[in-house]
């Protein structure tokens, strides 16, 4: 597999995010705290690996180009850099939120958790809509 595939393994992690993000989601909705925490448990998993991919990713590749010109490009790259902004929050936020769970402070976990969860969805779902915009919509082209 070369470095530049990487990408590609990146959006299935991050689609994968946002499906057990959703299950976790619907299990502590219907009361199910262990089906929540297993759920959960998945999500912190994905995203770990998410992030050693991304960082080899970025180690070899350097930064992801676009393609796109015109009024594509402004909407492109503020798009970009509030996914960038909001994963570092989501960075902060997350081991936060499973701090507060794991010392079974439910009702701090429950302040974190209602802002953490969007973010965490708004990150991977942008984070899918920059990989299509960039390596299927708007291709650098061939040199």
């Amino acid at each position: 597999m070369a470095v530049h595939d990487l990408t590609h393994v990146l959006a299935v992690l991050n689609a994968a995010t946002i499906v057990a993000l959703t299950y976790a989601y619907r299990r502590i909705r219907a009361e199910d705290r262990e089906g929540h925490r297993r759920a959960m448990l998945v999500a912190i998993g994905i995203g770990a690996a998410f992030l050693a991919v991304y960082l080899v990713y970025h180690a070899f590749a350097g930064l992801a180009k676009f393609g796109g010109v015109g009024p594509i490009r402004p909407i492109y790259f503020t798009l970009l850099a509030v996914h960038v902004v909001m994963a570092l929050v989501v960075a902060v936020l997350v081991p936060l939120t499973v701090y507060n769970a794991l010392a079974g402070r439910f009702s701090v976990h429950r302040r974190f958790a209602r802002v953490t969860f969007p973010l965490w969805m708004f990150v991977a779902v942008s984070g899918l809509v920059v990989y299509v915009m960039a390596v299927h919509l708007y291709p650098l082209p061939a040199s």
